[in-house]
């Protein structure tokens, strides 16, 4: 496109945006809820067999700002160039540099230096877009806004080794809103789940986490309270908590809360169950949700970009990437072994060095493959003070890990988002 054809003025937002990193393609996002088609996924549960409902998107955001959808290398069409080999970009730091590399070129390219800038990233693709931010602040390059949905910076908080206790500990609050859906609490639904979320969340960092911290030499009568009130919050049985030691990891629960009428809970979105198959298996098999939508999302995705976009190339879109070796600078790991990755201190530097800088915490309150109590527990962890606190807004959506997907919700994506956007695109100096 020429200059003079240009639909939107050169300082119109910029968005990048991206799936899951590492190993995710960006289709999700694209087709679900940022590009000009999306797939029609309505409701909870199995979706119907192919043809699938393919249909114009009214809750883009193409209206206020342009959307880069990015496939990092090794995903989507994506390959390596020359005689680079993958894993020369399949490292946290890696990957960040060679997504600080695209935009900068896409900047220069298309004139867009001085548009308002955003990147939103997805699940592990939140880890990515605190990386990034620093890639691109060592770049001279300032965000507006940071996008996590679904996110993750601390994978402590998702791992339920021996010894460790923050994963039980922030995961419950989950356990008991996956309870609650189903209609699995003694006591009956609460009135308000806002306000139940509250209590079971202050319980979780008070009595449960004192009652796991002690160990061996907690009190028993404390402990059998805790046991009781965990009982009352999860719905799993006194017996099987007993035997648990009050420790119950996010598969486990997803296993255990339906086992009486043969259903697992999906681990993306605990509202969508699936058979159980083997009732002695202690953590699931599969993921009910993401069987339900994904053969919907790979085909309309290539259905669109091959017979609406014309792309005529032979080479296959890779849904998910050969990656590798995810590690960060200086051996620490990431999401896939060793000892957990913490990108919090990441985030804490990228808005003390740009205090102008807004994250947006996008939460699904039934997902269990980054539950949203940890994200916010762990964004409580970065020390910012109380000025830069404020930075950081939270938006939690009756959904799982991939909010868009649920039509009833699209509006409320777009009022999030819009409203973010809107606050944050306009310029001037720190005082």
């Amino acid at each position: 496109m020429l200059p003079h054809e240009r639909r939107r003025p050169l300082h119109a937002p910029v968005i990048f945006a991206y799936n899951g990193g590492p190993g995710s393609a960006s289709f999700w996002l694209h087709m679900g809820i940022m590009g000009p088609r999306r797939v029609v996924t309505p409701h909870v549960g199995q979706q119907a067999p192919p043809p699938y409902p393919l249909v114009d998107n009214g809750y883009t955001l193409l209206d206020i700002a342009d959307v880069v959808m990015v496939d990092p290398i090794g995903t989507g069409f994506s390959r390596p160039a020359g005689d680079a080999d993958g894993s020369d970009f399949w490292g946290m730091d890696e990957d960040a540099s060679s997504l600080t590399q695209f935009i900068r070129r896409f900047l220069s390219e298309n004139h867009r230096w001085n548009s308002p800038r955003y990147i939103l990233g997805e699940s592990y693709g939140t880890t990515r877009s605190v990386l990034l931010a620093r890639h691109l602040q060592n770049a001279n390059i300032d965000l507006n806004g940071i996008v996590l949905v679904s996110a993750v910076i601390d994978f402590n908080t998702l791992q339920f080794p021996p010894g460790s206790h923050i994963g039980f500990i922030t995961t419950v609050p989950s356990f008991a809103v996956a309870a609650e859906y189903h209609d699995r609490l003694p006591g009956g639904r609460p009135d308000d789940l806002a306000a139940f979320m509250k209590e079971v969340e202050a319980w979780a960092l008070t009595d449960y986490a004192q009652t796991l911290l002690a160990g061996t030499a907690v009190d028993p009568a404390q402990r059998a309270r805790v046991l009781q009130q965990m009982h009352e919050y999860t719905g799993l049985n006194l017996e099987y908590l007993e035997k648990a030691d009050l420790r119950v990891s996010a598969p486990e629960f997803e296993k255990e809360l339906l086992r009486d009428e043969g259903l697992t809970l999906a681990r993306l979105d605990t509202r969508f169950t699936g058979p159980t198959g083997d009732l002695l298996d202690t953590t699931p098999r599969h993921d009910a949700q993401s069987s339900a939508i994904s053969s919907a999302y790979t085909s309309l995705f290539n259905t669109y970009v091959r017979e609406e976009l014309g792309y005529d190339g032979d080479r296959e879109y890779w849904p998910s990437g050969m990656t590798r070796n995810w590690e960060r600078e200086g051996g620490r790991r990431g999401p896939f072994g060793g000892s957990a990755l913490n990108v919090g201190p990441d985030l804490a530097h990228a808005i003390e060095r740009n205090p102008r800088l807004e994250v947006l915490l996008v939460n699904g309150i039934y997902d269990f493959a980054t539950p949203y109590f940890p994200i916010v527990w762990s964004l409580e962890q970065l020390g910012l003070p109380p000025d830069l606190r404020d930075n950081i807004t939270r938006a939690d959506f009756a959904a799982g890990h991939m909010m868009y997907v649920e039509e009833s919700l699209l509006p409320q994506w777009r009022e999030t988002l819009e409203a973010f956007i809107t606050r944050t695109a306009g310029g001037g100096l720190v005082p």
